[in-house]
């Protein structure tokens, strides 16, 4: 399947009662479950220009992964992230078609809105 057709997917948790280390951890263990699912590729993001008010632990920023997804399995991953993320800050960008979509989501209902946007985003709608 050619890179065209894949969605790329950028996630960022965000939860201030954990220090560094416990939100790497986290952010391991999402990662583990990510790449369980038929995802073309999932990774921590690697730091080459910490954004303002951003942590980097051992050469990743904290907190953040990437994933890229067929277009066929994006709304499996998005369903995926609803069930594990619906409680937790999560800050997602969505890149497909050459545009990008940058949605921020604090509760369970915040995230179905934003997934439903993703989701719109994608299909070009």
């Amino acid at each position: 399947m050619s890179s065209q057709s894949n969605v790329k997917l950028t996630i960022a948790l965000s939860n201030p009662d954990l220090d560094a280390e416990e939100q790497e951890r986290e952010t391991r263990n999402l990662l583990r479950e990510i790449r369980d699912l038929d995802v073309e590729s999932a990774e921590l993001v690697a730091v080459t220009e910490i954004p303002k008010g951003a942590m980097s632990v051992g050469g990743f920023l904290v907190g953040v992964l990437q994933t890229e997804v067929s277009l066929a399995n994006f709304k499996k991953l998005l369903g995926f992230l609803g069930d594990r993320l619906g409680n937790k800050t999560v800050e997602l960008e969505v890149e497909a078609n050459g545009k990008k979509l940058k949605v921020k989501a604090s509760s369970k209902e915040e995230l179905s809105a934003v997934i439903e946007q993703a989701q719109k985003f994608v299909a070009g709608n």
